[in-house]
């Protein structure tokens, strides 16, 4: 940022400019976001954290000396609210998961691939301490902050920064091979992982740390491992979410105590007044909330809806799903199939060396799942609901080194619109051999040594990553009863589909992926789904007309 801007800035507000202050306000909300966020991952207390940060820079802002020190001095504020709020968690709240996880978040709203995706998903894995030092390591490798912002934010000298980085830079890449090793499949993982909750802790964080060490499937990797810091450099900072609401708001201060502190007239006449819209891409709305949006150029709010993979037990309004079109319906086409009755069938393995073809564009606005970004489902009965429009990833890990036979498949229930199968990939179908496989395995469905994984006769052999598109809202449940297996389930879009189709041979898979989707009503559809909601869904038909 512009420093002798900001200084100009700054000085205004302190000398009593109610705009200026209004676009500090606005200017340095995004920084302190990211840094809360990223240090809390996401908690349900990163709003109120923010605000208080912000209320006590507002608050305190004649108190500063130097305007050029404006940024040290605000992200040290945000370290200390931060700080204050690790003290002030009581037992009943160490288990609350993440309201919206912030690592899912940087990857969506920056669309992030590759490593990474990686590093930012890595950041789960790191305990409160690391978690801090990162959300402003990340920043300082990012061009935001400097090392010296970074050791004074944590009061700490500049060299004991450096060691601090160090260490926790250490634990980063052990996160980070860890990451890669669950969105492998090796069977020994899945073995390990049985009995874990998917939540990421320090306990499993050590455990899985030193399978990876003594696995040569795990410890090996297809691409050379670029450093957390060349990822991290030009990284923009995660836009605020659309909506964002950082209320302001007096508690016990009269208005005229709120004035000699510097508060906006805008602020303090919106306690009285309906929303009204300020300079910045900002809004005022009644009771004092100051509710950041989007640029002003920016379309309105309904039409710039991102795809979000949020946990929720109830679809946003915003995210319902649309009704199926007439067309779609069965009384409204005679002459074609209508949608539903074509299905996959058993099919042979593409040549290894066969590109994809290309996949159609669907329209996309995003899809919520009730089993939040990452859904694991380990157990029979364990199940996910999904709403929206938009791609869905459903990745196999198959153990019938803990108990072979036949598999019951998963399925698909409680249909609203439409559901299509468009794309199989990961690298390798179920069945592909397994180089170098441990413990007895000879492909993803097992080997002589330990048994196999019997699929059901007529059943599609499934890949390791399967991509569905959903234009409406549907169940997926986990069947398991034969044969262990487990599912993960992940909302995603269409360009990572697309990436990871088209890894092939060159980059180190053994196959590349399939293109399954017509782009028509007519593509595949799963073979297990229906538009009831049967008491077991174990009992779907595997051709069923939706």
């Amino acid at each position: 940022m512009d420093s002798e801007h900001w200084r100009a800035v700054v000085t205004a507000a302190q000398a009593g400019d109610r705009r200026a202050l209004d676009e500090l306000v606005a200017g340095w909300l995004p920084l302190v976001y990211n840094i809360v966020g990223r240090a809390l991952n996401g908690h349900a207390d990163v709003d109120d954290v923010v605000q208080e940060t912000m209320l006590r820079a507002v608050g305190n802002l004649g108190s500063l000396r130097d305007p050029d020190s404006f940024r040290s001095w605000l992200v040290a504020i945000a370290m200390r609210q931060i700080r204050d709020r690790a003290r002030r968690k009581t037992p009943d709240r160490l288990e609350e998961a993440p309201a919206s996880d912030f690592a899912d978040l940087t990857v969506l709203r920056l669309q992030l691939e590759g490593q990474r995706r990686e590093v930012a998903e890595a950041v789960r894995w790191l305990d409160d301490e690391d978690r801090q030092l990162l959300s402003l390591w990340w920043l300082e490798v990012a061009g935001e902050l400097t090392r010296r912002e970074l050791a004074a934010a944590v009061g700490i000298t500049r060299q004991h920064a450096a060691v601090r980085v160090q260490r926790m830079k250490e634990r980063l890449e052990t996160s980070r091979g860890i990451v890669r090793a669950l969105d492998g499949a090796c069977p020994g993982l899945r073995e390990l992982t049985g009995r874990w909750d998917g939540r990421p802790d320090s306990v499993w964080r050590k455990r899985l740390a030193r399978h990876i060490r003594g696995c040569g499937y795990c410890g090996g990797t297809r691409e050379t491992v670029v450093p957390a810091e060349r990822l991290l450099a030009g990284i923009a900072l995660v836009p605020l979410p659309v909506g964002f609401t950082l209320s302001l708001a007096f508690g016990g201060k009269t208005a005229v105590a709120a004035t000699s502190a510097g508060w906006s007239a805008k602020l303090l006449g919106a306690l009285t007044k309906p929303a009204v819209a300020v300079t910045a891409g900002a809004t005022i709305v009644a009771g004092g909330a100051y509710v950041v949006t989007q640029p002003p150029d920016a379309p309105p709010p309904r039409a710039a809806i991102a795809p979000t993979a949020t946990a929720t037990s109830e679809p946003p309004r915003t995210s319902a799903p649309p009704a199926p079109t007439p067309r779609s319906s069965p009384s409204a086409t005679k002459k074609t199939d209508p949608y539903g009755t074509v299905v996959d069938a058993v099919d042979r393995a593409p040549d290894p060396d066969t590109p994809p073809a290309a996949l159609p564009r669907r329209p996309e606005s995003g899809i919520t799942s009730t089993g939040g970004p990452k859904a694991v489902m380990q157990h029979r009965g364990d199940r996910v609901t999904l709403t929206g429009r938009g791609y869905v990833l459903v990745r196999w890990q198959i153990s019938p080194g803990s108990r072979p036979g036949a598999l019951v498949m998963p399925s698909w229930t409680g249909l609203k619109g439409r559901l299509f199968h468009v794309a199989s990939g990961g690298s390798r179908r179920m069945d592909d051999p397994l180089p170098g496989a441990p413990n007895g395995y000879a492909t993803g469905m097992g080997g002589p040594g330990i048994g196999y994984a019997v699929l059901p006769p007529g059943t599609q052999q499934m890949w390791q990553n399967e991509y569905f598109y959903l234009d409406g809202t549907v169940t997926l449940t986990q069947n398991e009863r034969g044969c262990d297996y487990g599912l993960t389930v992940f909302p995603t879009n269409r360009d990572a589909v697309v990436e990871d189709i088209g890894q092939g041979p060159p980059q180190g898979a053994i196959r590349y992926g399939l293109v399954r989707d017509t782009g028509t009503d007519r593509a595949p559809v799963p073979q297990y789904v229906t538009r009831e909601a049967p008491a077991d869904p174990a009992t779907v038909p595997q051709r069923s007309r939706v």
